[in-house]
């Protein structure tokens, strides 16, 4: 019988074997600093991030009797006085609400307002020394960029998850099959129940509202940016609900050429880039093009899409206005009607 005798250096490991490199001093202190920058930021926005849960109704389909049902999400305390942000599709159809707080109380919540065409929702609680999270600017965010999502996923509160801003200014499908648009990407990982929670910067700025992720994939999940967010949060509470023109278009922010900037006097370095028009649309109708970048609408600068959603919501529907567009190195105007959202 043929023995194998293992060889072994004078320090008693084996030829051939490597030893793994020990961390320096600064890999520790580069490592630490991540970690430091995560407990920060978490320690910052979590006493505002909140657990909701909702009863609803179902009717329809083979059932005789109308049937209820429960689900949760999550969301976050915005304002001192108790008014929350979340997704549309945590509250929508809901018979109630009730929300539990970081420090475990658990309160009714009265729905405030929502709207599906961005999936943002603001509800309402009545209770004393709440903690409102700082809201930033989701304009600065670049890709590469540190975010944290905090959440209740699967029913575990107080979830800490970290990635990357993966991408900017995506258009997502929301499950009403409505189009968003200036969404952001990340890698942090997502689950159900994280819908509504807050996307963080390393500083404990929330500059976006977790709403999606695709299921087969593994490192994709999206959240409306706060800046979108925070202005549709102002209509719902003024008005209750948020009524804007329809153009049929799918944009994201771009930005412009200064020769572009230059010969046409633009006042602004960006514009929306339309990635898709919807066929018999009012941009379809109008001659609107893919590869278009919008400049101007109504008379109004258009920087990003966040510009062309507040001049869609507060001019009439049914009117013309003129839009202004660059083709290529060309400038152009059209006459175009906005018409009605399309339920």
């Amino acid at each position: 019988m043929t023995q194998f005798m293992e060889l072994t250096s004078d320090n008693g490991l084996s030829e051939g074997a490597t030893i793994a490199p020990t961390p320096g001093t600064d890999d520790l202190a580069l490592l630490d600093a991540y970690s430091q920058a995560v407990i920060g930021a978490v320690e910052r926005v979590a006493p505002a991030v909140v657990k909701i849960d909702v009863r609803q109704r179902l009717v329809g389909g083979r059932r005789t009797q109308p049937m209820e049902v429960g689900g949760s999400g999550s969301g976050f305390i915005f304002t001192p006085d108790g008014l929350i942000l979340t997704n549309s599709h945590v509250v929508h159809g809901a018979r109630s609400i009730e929300v539990t707080l970081a420090d475990a109380r658990r309160v009714r919540a009265d729905l405030v307002g929502e709207d599906p065409d961005t999936d943002v929702a603001v509800v309402r609680i009545a209770a004393s020394d709440l903690v409102a999270a700082p809201l930033g600017d989701s304009s600065t965010l670049r890709p590469g960029q540190l975010v944290i999502a905090i959440g209740n996923p699967l029913g575990f509160q107080a979830t800490v998850t970290a990635g990357v801003v993966s991408a900017l200014g995506r258009s997502l499908r929301n499950r009403s099959g409505r189009l968003m648009d200036n969404v952001i990407q990340t890698d942090a990982a997502l689950n159900p129940g994280n819908s509504g929670g807050p996307l963080v910067t390393s500083r404990g700025e929330v500059v976006g509202v977790n709403t999606a992720v695709i299921m087969p994939a593994q490192g994709i999940a999206f959240a409306v940016a706060i800046n979108t967010a925070n202005f549709v949060a102002g209509r719902l509470i003024r008005d209750g609900s948020i009524r804007r023109g329809y153009l049929g278009v799918a944009g994201q922010t771009v930005a412009l050429h200064p020769r572009l900037i230059r010969a046409y006097a633009l006042p602004s370095t960006s514009g929306v880039l339309i990635v898709s028009v919807e066929r018999d649309s009012p941009a379809y109708t109008t001659g609107l093009r893919e590869r278009d970048i919008i400049v101007s609408l109504a008379g109004q600068p258009v920087s990003g899409v966040d510009d062309l959603q507040r001049v869609l919501a507060d001019r009439p529907t049914g009117l013309p206005m003129p839009v202004v567009v660059i083709r290529g190195a060309e400038r152009r105007e059209f006459p175009i009607v906005p018409s009605e959202r399309r339920a």
